[in-house]
């Protein structure tokens, strides 16, 4: 995909993020409650973690797996409605995931097959996003509730491959960057007044990635990728938990000036 063509699918998300912004402007008929109050501040995570262990397992055309798999992501944000049901704010993320295959096998047919052995690949990636929620109660709830996430993020990290063992062993450590525009409707329930359980899923997006390797400290490469996503995938849901703080009064002085008699005047 062309530097333009990039450009073009960004302005399209822009615009269709300021149509959500304004969204309220509209009068469709339904009525708007106020679901989070003006001036209170949200604060929260989403935590994820998988782990799979394959011996001798077959699937499909890939036979005799062995070895180990991770994920491990954590994601903290921090914003501030400075309307009601509507908040701006900041979201950090950090994601690792590392393959390990002592033994693979793929067998496309009983004259094709070839094997994957010492294979291991490990990835660490940071990201910075910027957000903005707009909610929406159920009808004339006050507990349940959906919202609708626009986030733009930016991200960088590292990774390394090796494979192979001895004399053929070979060795890649890449720079990764990456950007993402999307939408991220979801579903929350209050528990307690500030505290809340939400589900979400990416359901729309522009993403860019680009890696730069060196193998072996000689040879150099690099990869870019980009993908539009206008589907619903289930295995991007993110579980979370948020809290919902009210506006704080700001902080009183310990000590307090105290105000000195007038003077008397002269008669």
């Amino acid at each position: 995909m062309t530097f333009q063509k990039r450009i073009i699918l960004i302005t399209l998300f822009v615009l269709l993020g300021s149509c959500v912004l304004h969204a309220q402007e509209f009068d469709r008929g339904i009525k708007i409650n106020t679901f989070v109050p003006k001036g209170q501040w949200l604060a929260g995570g989403a935590f994820s973690y998988s782990e799979t262990t394959g011996d001798n397992y077959k699937f499909l055309i890939i036979e005799d797996i062995t070895g180990t798999n991770y994920t491990f992501s954590v994601s903290p944000y921090l914003a501030y409605f400075f309307k009601d049901n509507m908040c701006a704010g900041v979201r950090f993320g950090y994601k690792r995931s590392m393959i390990k295959l002592d033994n693979t096998s793929f067998s496309l047919s009983e004259d094709l097959t070839f094997d994957i052995k010492d294979y291991y690949n490990l990835q660490h990636v940071y990201t910075g996003s910027a957000i903005f929620r707009n909610y929406l109660s159920l009808g004339q709830s006050k507990r349940f509730g959906l919202f609708n996430e626009v986030r733009l993020s930016f991200g960088g990290g590292q990774g390394k491959m090796i494979s192979g063992t001895g004399s053929e062993l070979t060795g890649t450590y890449q720079n990764i960057f990456e950007m993402e525009l999307g939408i991220i409707p979801g579903i929350l329930a209050f528990i307690t007044n500030d505290v809340a359980v939400e589900a979400s899923v990416n359901i729309m997006g522009f993403k860019y990635k680009k890696y730069s390797q060196t193998t072996n400290q000689v040879y150099e490469g690099s990869l870019d990728h980009s993908s539009v996503n206008f589907k619903v995938d289930i295995f991007s849901i993110n579980i979370g938990v948020s809290f919902y703080i009210p506006h704080l009064n700001p902080v009183k002085p310990f000590f307090k000036k105290k105000n000195k008699p007038a003077k008397k005047e002269k008669e």
